[in-house]
């Protein structure tokens, strides 16, 4: 495996970083009512394989919702779950530069709320050549106003030897922690399997959902046998696991795994197996960031409860 890196991040937070994010805290009990009590330390959290390195696993992505323009108004609200997603416990910011203007609007508000130092930076290279792949990483630590990205992935496996040659080379330099692949769709799977018993890798990335479950067969075995991190994104199939189960009322059995929403029980299904490292649902509503965050709050589904609320789904 590729040498661990430590466990300590490079961004520590500062004293001052750490007041000013309790008070924040204490002043939102007031306007919100939804697990006000939730702190960082509630927030569960998986060890990275390759490094021991523990890190929330609710992370939050950003494709469509962070691609905005620059005026305030257009935002507000964004800068809003940034400081919720802190303040809650987490700490995975997931992005690319596919994702339009994305991690031009991370780097601004994580700058503009002092945040910088309490994030896990996780973005991706998408182009092919090596000059090319350079001067887009960075671009994406400019864009991120970030000395040090914690996770760089190739994007859907595009010209992928020659951008983890580079990785690797920053990984060296202390630029880079951990080094990953991608890929959006499960055709790829194959390719996807391949790369993680062939290469050293720390993180893989691709699609899981409680409707999408062919990674479950080979893919998330794969990477647990190879100490392979597992981010899984599209969660709720951009909306459609939502319009699914409009106005139906929760099972009174969900009660068992602290599952307080139809938000909870899609991502409880997915980090209710050990071996998916992190989840990443994007959003641009404060709300919706709260609702996520609380499924990484009490108890989680074992085994039978999981098949259980696949036979639930599916049936409806």
């Amino acid at each position: 495996m590729m040498q661990s890196r430590s466990k300590d991040s490079p961004r520590n937070l500062t004293r001052r970083q750490a007041l000013k994010r309790l008070s924040a805290v204490v002043g939102l009990a007031a306007i919100i009512p939804f697990r006000v009590n939730a702190t960082a330390a509630e927030q569960r959290k998986r060890k990275i394989p390759s490094s021991g390195e523990p890190i929330p696993v609710m992370g939050l992505g950003t494709a469509r919702a962070f691609d905005v323009a620059g005026d305030e108004k257009s935002r507000a609200s964004l800068r809003e779950v940034v400081r919720l997603f802190v303040e809650h416990g987490g700490t995975m910011i997931d992005s690319s530069p596919m994702y339009g203007r994305a991690e031009d609007v991370v780097g601004d508000l994580a700058a503009d709320l002092e945040l910088d130092d309490a994030l896990f930076y996780a973005t991706k290279v998408w182009t092919t050549g090596r000059e090319q792949g350079i001067e887009q990483m960075e671009n994406s630590f400019r864009l991120l106003r970030t000395p040090v990205i914690e996770l760089m992935q190739v994007h859907n496996l595009v010209d992928t030897q020659t951008h983890l040659a580079t990785i690797r080379e920053w990984i060296a330099q202390k630029r880079i922690r951990y080094a990953g692949i991608t890929h959006y769709t499960a055709s790829a799977f194959d390719d996807l399997e391949r790369l993680i018993r062939s290469e050293t890798l720390d993180y893989v990335q691709f699609p899981y959902s409680i409707v999408n479950r062919q990674a479950e067969q080979r893919l998330i075995p794969a990477a647990a046998d190879h100490g392979v991190a597992v981010i899984a994104h599209r969660n709720f199939e951009k909306g459609a696991l939502f319009r699914k189960v409009r106005g139906k009322p929760l099972p009174a059995w969900t009660a068992e795994f602290d599952c307080r929403s139809w938000g909870n029980f899609f991502l409880k299904y997915l980090i209710g197996d050990p071996r998916v490292t992190n989840v990443i649902p994007a959003t641009r509503k404060p709300k919706h960031l709260i609702d996520n965050m609380g499924a990484g709050l009490g108890r989680l589904p074992d085994a039978a409860m999981r098949r259980r609320m696949v036979r639930f789904f599916d049936a409806l």
